[in-house]
């Protein structure tokens, strides 16, 4: 009869053998500990990186430095970035809110694009008393270059349209949109505004 490599015995095993065992389910049992306290820190220590900072409630501007002018910037800012509406009905129609903006810089800025988030909403760049083509959303209509100069210190502003019976009766509810006014500052203006639509 041959042996076999497994062999069952009812016979006790020695201190030694047993010894081994646990030694050997400690050290898998610790190692598996010690991985899984690692990830749930790394995990953790993820959360904590990517908790955004506080946030202030700061007038939006936007700075931009002429590469030949080491000193100087032109700034847009917004007296006011957001706007609620409060209760407006869709019977009565379309309702304009006009944000005032200003380059409170020493050089000029290009206002080159102007869009909304949604195509309920228009938007114009009014200056001197004159209001450019009503810009919307991107995909619903062509959203051109435009090149509207705002010099230092000189006020504009970005009139705003929405139509509350645009979406039809899904439209009744709370809303919220935006308009990008993107420049030549760099970084984009956006003006928010808000409203609670009844039928």
């Amino acid at each position: 009869m041959s042996k076999s490599a497994t062999v069952k015995s009812d016979a006790p095993m020695g201190k030694t053998a047993k010894h081994s065992m646990a030694k050997s389910r400690f050290t898998t049992s610790t190692r598996v500990a010690i991985g899984a306290g690692a990830l749930v820190l790394a995990v953790g220590g993820l959360i904590l990186a990517a908790k955004p900072g506080p946030v202030t409630a700061t007038p939006a501007t936007v700075e931009t430095r002429d590469p030949g002018a080491a000193s100087s910037t032109g700034r847009l800012t917004a007296l006011r970035t957001k706007y609620n509406f409060g209760s407006i009905s869709m019977a009565r129609g379309k309702v304009t809110y006009r944000y005032a903006i200003r380059n409170t810089g020493t050089e000029p800025i290009f206002i080159s694009k102007l869009y909304t988030s949604c195509m309920c909403t228009t938007a114009a760049v009014v200056k001197d008393g004159k209001a450019s083509e009503a810009y919307g959303m991107p995909g619903h209509a062509p959203i051109p270059t435009i090149k509207v100069p705002v010099g230092p210190t000189e006020a504009a502003a970005i009139e705003v349209v929405f139509d509350p019976a645009a979406h039809g009766p899904a439209g009744v509810g709370p809303i919220e949109r935006v308009v990008t006014v993107e420049n030549s500052a760099g970084q984009p203006l956006e003006l928010e505004f808000a409203a609670l639509v009844t039928p």
